[in-house]
């Protein structure tokens, strides 16, 4: 059985904002098809595009009124064709984003499901009459503020949304709905897409009896409202897992197949989702470096706490960034962000990378005024403004940085003039020439595929570790110059690159420059 993706590194795309073809100022298919070449050259094995399917775009695509559909803004279905013909043409593979948990307000299931409480899709979404001394059925919330529930006066219930209004939740209790979302997987996998990330899949099943969430004792006025309650009932249920095995049966069917589930959960929780005997998700996406400290130890102590809570016969994956979240260049600045390059492509496991974070995108300026994201509409000030992190890729120093002909959808970091692709292929210790040089030396090094990973002490700045039995990687993850003494059996090393230089080194320093990273060859060492 082919399992490709434990060699391969996967490169998120959100298409909106990676090639505008047509000068509407949004990025497109035909985009992504005429940049396959930088795709291929960069040295990643597979394509995960963010959602394509047609939508009203209250949440960008996250709210789907047609699964089968290619949503106009993007192309037709033609285009998905060459695409994706194009993709498997280069030896790449495609994924699609999959948005099961709900679907848009103006898909036509839910408008029979709201049509009358009779209609035979009525039982497809959440319905439910209100609290005995009326208001919301319970006090669940939405992920993006205010009570998740929506009174319906037509029909005389609530229905449920953990998103935006427009977003109703399906219920996947009802075998009807898992068979139809079923047949739309096959619908794609007929056509050869190479697998799906799964959105929030550890929603997908709600408490059977809708109890009220308990308090959380952590909040803070300044944290988001969702976080006022703790979500012990509003998902991660245990018969979520059932509906994911289900989901797993129908990827097996079809050889050569990825299931990832995004799942925002603490590892203990997040491990459930391999599934008894490793029948759930294949990839169960792995966020923890997004949220840890930006520390050795802390880093460290990450890894091992992940490492060691891995399912027997679990593969572990990493993320440094996605659509949802800050950059990792934002997060750390530039120096350190060439050492996330080096952590993420030489951890054990299946590594995503984020579009533009091969060339340093860091951050957008933005007025309140022309925020674009409805979560941070909703909660201007406390609900990350995700239009930071989906700012269109950098292509050259031509009009619109090569992204379009118009005005982009989102503005350009103000950078772009500098920080664009073709400035950087030309500048050989550029963050994009590190990006292809670690990814060779990852095919090129099957220890760092597929080698066992052990942790090394150093000094307390400096992260070290082992992948099989021939390469050593050392992290310094402080501004600060550190002593680098090697561990006996490193000893008389080469180094095969340098964070840094993007290249090779004669030798290996006796101290480590602040935002240094070495990747070592050990085998043969004394």
């Amino acid at each position: 059985m082919s399992r490709w993706w434990r060699e391969a590194a996967l490169y998120q795309i959100y298409p909106r904002s990676f090639q505008d073809s047509d000068g509407d100022g949004v990025g497109d298919l035909e985009g992504v098809r005429r940049r396959l070449d930088h795709i291929a050259e960069l040295g990643v094995e597979a394509i995960w595009l963010s959602p394509i399917f047609r939508s009203p775009m209250a949440d960008f695509g996250y709210d789907v009124s047609d699964y089968r559909e290619i949503d106009p803004l993007f192309g037709d279905m033609a285009a998905f064709d060459r695409l994706l013909e194009e993709v498997h043409a280069r030896g790449l593979k495609l994924l699609l984003d999959f948005v099961p948990n709900h679907s848009s307000g103006q898909h036509p299931w839910f408008q029979e499901s709201r049509s009358n409480r009779d209609n035979p899709k009525r039982d497809w979404y959440i319905w439910r009459d209100p609290a005995p001394n009326g208001g919301p059925p319970n006090n669940w919330i939405s992920n993006f503020g205010g009570s998740a529930w929506t009174w319906d006066d037509a029909s005389g219930q609530y229905y449920y949304h953990a998103f935006l209004a427009d977003q109703p939740d399906l219920n996947w209790r009802n075998p009807e709905v898992r068979a139809a979302m079923h047949d739309i997987l096959r619908f794609w996998l007929d056509k050869g897409v190479d697998g799906f990330r799964v959105d929030v899949i550890w929603h997908l099943i709600k408490d059977e009896q809708f109890r009220d969430n308990p308090r959380n004792p952590a909040y803070a006025p300044d944290r988001p409202d969702i976080d006022r309650f703790l979500q012990v009932h509003s998902a991660d249920q245990p018969e979520v897992h059932d509906v994911i095995a289900e989901l797993r049966g129908v990827i097996d069917s079809y050889p050569g197949r990825l299931l990832i589930g995004e799942i925002y959960l603490p590892i203990d929780r997040l491990m459930a989702y391999y599934g008894h005997d490793n029948k759930g998700v294949h990839l169960p996406f792995n966020f923890q470096l997004i949220n840890c400290p930006w520390h050795a130890e802390a880093i460290g102590a990450l890894i091992d706490e992940y490492e060691s809570a891995l399912p027997e016969g679990g593969w572990p994956n990493w993320v440094l960034s996605n659509h949802d979240q800050p950059r990792i260049a934002a997060r750390v600045g530039e120096a350190q962000a060439r050492i996330a390059a080096m952590l993420l492509l030489t951890l054990r496991g299946t590594p995503t990378l984020y579009y533009g974070d091969e060339i340093g995108i860091a951050d957008i300026d933005m007025s309140q005024e022309t925020v674009l994201d409805p979560a941070a509409i909703n909660e201007p000030g406390i609900s990350f403004n995700r239009d930071r992190s989906r700012s269109p890729m950098q292509w050259s120093r031509d009009d619109f940085a090569g992204f379009s002909p118009s005005k982009p959808w989102l503005p350009l970091a103000t950078d772009w003039k500098e920080r664009n692709a073709a400035v950087q292929r030309d500048e050989e210790a550029s963050m994009l020439n590190l990006y292809r040089a670690l990814l060779r030396l990852r095919r090129a090094e099957p220890d760092l595929l597929t080698g066992s990973y052990r942790r090394v002490a150093l000094d307390a700045d400096l992260l070290a570790y082992q992948r099989g039995e021939n390469i050593g990687v050392i992290l310094n993850l402080s501004a600060d110059s550190a002593p680098l003494t090697l561990p006996a059996q490193w000893r008389g090393a080469s180094v095969r690159l340098s964070a840094r230089e993007a290249r090779a080194l004669p030798a290996v320093p006796d101290s480590l420059a602040g935002g240094e990273g070495l990747i070592l060859r050990i085998g043969g060492a004394a």
